[in-house]
């Protein structure tokens, strides 16, 4: 397959979003799915165990040194700034807060963009602030798949009204039930798009890409 990893980065209205796009991925989803979610720095464990009773897919803490495996979504602990290294593992950073923000959606997305280059498929979701625009950007310039949640079905517009401002040519902007069937063209053997409303890219180019 074409590509190695997923990141998704959102933030305010962002935690109903993840389990409404991620719920009906298999176990055996063929990627890593790496995400920042905005919490507060004392959130405990609660937000892993409400993830992990309502997804088929395994969601982990990111821990230092862990490496990446499929069926796993790994969710960057409160306080801390996720990078991806070169042997595709993860370090952890308390360097000071990126967009008011730490963890940073654009600090991940830049590390992974420069690990995986074409190989990577960024998302930004739902959230209040502008955080991810510019590592979305990153991906989009290292020749990765770039999605935005339309601003339109987007709980809270800023987050993806900013990264489509930052990036130009976003490869798609989809509903948020849309980035949902997004995802699952990338297992074998399901749907390839049908039904799915692409507000910037047709389902021909989309089809292509795949």
């Amino acid at each position: 397959m074409k590509y190695k990893a997923i990141v998704i980065g959102t933030s305010a209205g962002g935690i109903e979003a993840v389990v409404h796009i991620l719920s009906e991925l298999p176990a055996h989803f063929p990627l890593p799915i790496i995400l920042v979610q905005h919490l507060h720095k004392n959130q405990d464990g609660s937000l892993i165990r409400f993830y992990n009773e309502r997804l088929l897919l395994k969601v982990v803490e990111a821990e230092e040194k862990n490496r990446l495996q499929s069926g796993y979504v790994y969710l960057a602990p409160p306080d801390y700034h996720l990078l991806l290294e070169r042997d595709e593992t993860f370090s952890l950073s308390v360097d000071e807060k990126v967009n008011y923000s730490r963890p940073s959606i654009d600090v991940l997305f830049e590390s992974a963009a420069d690990v995986y280059g074409p190989g990577l498929v960024g998302i930004i979701m739902t959230g209040a602030n502008h955080d991810g625009a510019l590592g979305l950007q990153r991906i989009k310039a290292l020749g990765g798949l770039t999605l935005v949640e339309d601003p339109a079905t987007a709980k809270f517009s800023e987050m993806p009204r900013s990264a489509l401002a930052a990036c130009s040519e976003v490869d798609y902007t989809l509903s948020q039930g849309d980035l949902g069937k997004f995802l699952l063209t990338f297992v074998e053997g399901c749907p390839k798009g049908e039904n799915m409303h692409v507000v910037q890219t047709s389902r021909k180019q989309m089809r292509g890409l795949l």
